[in-house]
């Protein structure tokens, strides 16, 4: 899977695909990331991305031209399956629609900045909005991550025991039972007496009570859907 993360911040996204899953996948042939920096499509010598809103007001807008000429490159050397761009009025992000992006194979990942791009960019070039909570940011490049983080991990190949992320929380809908390792027994603190037994149905059992226990506590609205 391709992904291409358009940013006026790119120095943003070099730690989070430089470590760990995303590195591996990276280094596996699995996953090819790149960030592109706006600012070479800027419209002058001063890198200029940005202007003032129409109409006044706070903040400066990502202007439509640098945008439509990065895009109509990236395109020009490959069909893309989605251009999502991230915002916080866009839609939630969740397991199931992280689910459906693992299928595609290449995305153009847009990230926001002050207070937005253009509006004709959302209306005529961007396919998908996410927003990663109901909170703001200083700009798109932290949920970009995340959402790249999310997609790469559930990709086939991607962790060295594929059923890991089969059992993570939300893929059934419910939040993932309690965990324990060892030691079992430490300064009094035990672990359930189940998990030692090597029953195996048994402890699935426990595991799904758990989670729909843990789910019904935390999340009542998940079993609701």
């Amino acid at each position: 899977m391709r992904f291409d993360i358009i940013s006026c911040q790119p120095d943003l996204l070099d730690s989070p695909f430089s470590h760990s899953i995303v590195k591996r996948a990276q280094q596996k042939g699995l996953v090819d990331i790149h960030i592109h920096d706006l600012r070479k499509y800027a419209i002058n010598k001063h890198g200029q991305i940005d202007d003032y809103a129409f109409g006044g007001g706070a903040g400066m807008v990502m202007m439509i031209e640098p945008i439509d000429r990065m895009l109509s490159d990236l395109k020009a050397e490959r069909e893309y399956d989605a251009v999502i761009y991230m915002t916080p009025d866009g839609q939630t992000l969740n397991q199931k629609i992280v689910n459906q992006f693992s299928l595609l194979r290449n995305v153009i990942i847009l990230c926001g900045h002050y207070k937005g791009v253009d509006e004709r960019v959302r209306q005529h070039y961007v396919t998908h909005e996410i927003s990663i909570g109901d909170y703001v940011l200083s700009g798109g490049e932290l949920g970009a991550a995340v959402l790249a983080d999310a997609i790469i991990r559930i990709i086939p190949g991607v962790l060295n025991d594929e059923s890991s992320a089969l059992t993570d929380s939300f893929q059934d809908g419910l939040l993932a039972p309690p965990v324990y390792t060892r030691p079992a027994d430490y300064k009094g603190m035990t672990v359930p007496d189940i998990l030692l037994s090597g029953d195996g149905p048994k402890i699935e059992q426990w595991r799904f009570e758990q989670a729909v226990e843990r789910t019904r506590q935390r999340r009542p609205d998940l079993l609701n859907e």
